[in-house]
């Protein structure tokens, strides 16, 4: 073996810009073999793209938060000075958001490993709400039926007591728990109680799940959260209703209006059995038409909205879609965007971290 031995001096990307290392060199002229051996001992061995940990951090954060990695590249650039690739940003961002989706992973399915072991005491007053919803990430992965889309489920909780009202009425939610998983609702569960768990769960006296009404979703909680008040989505419900009402009237708004509103205040009225009587048991519908008496009757104890109204709780599921829209929509589904599905759960996992206001967890994670 014929070794030869030359100084190389490389560069080294920091938060303060670039720094200039010498090192060692050995390069083997027989085998083509060649490594740094003093690599470990001044630091830069695990460093990926020659990217200290602290920029390597920065650099996913840029890269989630911005509308594509090119914008990022430019803005990092523009902001702190620094020039880094699109292509180098999309490689650090995932690798970042692949070990923040582990971390999470792990986390989750060991909450609801000791699921048993969590204390029921509903000592805080108040009220702990939990929402949960699916949006579509388009893939490069084609499934049996040959779809690339795969659904990505959001869960988010929050508490009464970190809401403030508005003069309008509405409400800013100031402090709020999110998760995003691609992947089956079996698995998503775990998610979920990790999720409820941050956010109070079995503490807070009130625990209300919000939902569209979709069997997994009902199911996932009849399991993991027995104690809570399922309440289907209002919105959802009507739109329903509406959709149904033309489909039975075709489409003659003079007919259909007055018998949804009608139906909609029988609800509120508490009568169920009723409407349930009146409704036909099979029909001939078109796709995105449910069958009203099948969806009204497996969701019969889920629509008591002036029990709800009672006790002051929320009845729509505005605060997913909107987290929808911020997690998933703004940032993998701009136009021609196609994603592998584990980059895409990297990113996932990333800006459900930041809208959850737990970047420092990301930070000790890579820079402790």
């Amino acid at each position: 073996m014929r070794v030869q031995k030359r100084e190389q001096e490389i560069k080294i990307k920091t938060m303060g810009g670039e720094v200039k290392i010498k090192r060692t060199y050995l390069y083997c002229v027989e085998c083509g073999y060649g490594e740094c051996p003093y690599d470990e001992e001044i630091g830069i061995d695990r460093l990926p793209h020659k990217i200290t940990k602290e920029l390597m951090v920065e650099t996913a954060y840029y890269g989630q938060n911005q509308g594509s990695f090119k914008e990022a590249s430019e803005l990092m650039k523009r902001a702190i000075g620094i020039e880094i690739n699109a292509a180098t940003i999309r490689e650090v961002t995932e690798m970042v958001g692949q070990k923040v989706y582990e971390t999470d992973r792990e986390r989750a399915k060991e909450t609801l490993k000791n699921i048993q072991k969590i204390e029921i005491t509903g000592e805080k007053a108040g009220t702990l709400y939990i929402e949960m919803d699916g949006a579509a990430v388009n893939t490069r992965v084609e499934d049996e039926n040959g779809s690339t889309w795969r659904e990505n489920k959001t869960v988010m909780a929050f508490t009464d007591k970190n809401m403030i009202k508005r003069a309008d009425g509405s409400h800013i939610i100031t402090k709020k728990e999110y998760a995003a998983y691609i992947g089956s609702a079996e698995e998503f569960k775990a998610f979920v109680l990790d999720v409820a768990v941050r956010a109070g769960y079995g503490k807070i006296r009130n625990v209300v799940v919000i939902a569209d009404g979709a069997t997994w979703i009902r199911n996932m909680c009849e399991e993991i959260f027995p104690d809570a008040v399922q309440i289907l989505d209002l919105y959802h419900l009507k739109e329903n209703i509406y959709s149904y009402a033309k489909h039975k009237f075709g489409g003659d708004a003079g007919q259909y209006t007055p018998w949804a509103e009608n139906l909609i205040k029988d609800i509120d009225d508490g009568k169920i059995d009723q409407i349930l009587s009146n409704l036909p048991d099979e029909e001939n519908l078109p796709a995105g038409t449910i069958n009203l008496k099948t969806y009204i009757a497996n969701n019969r104890d889920k629509i008591n909205y002036s029990l709800y109204a009672d006790n002051g709780w929320f009845v729509g599921s505005g605060a997913i879609e909107s987290a929808n829209k911020i997690i998933v929509q703004r940032r993998l589904k701009q136009a021609g965007m196609r994603w592998s599905v584990q980059g895409a759960q990297a990113v996932l996992s990333l800006r459900a971290i930041v809208q959850s206001n737990r970047w420092s967890s990301v930070r000790a994670l890579f820079c402790a």
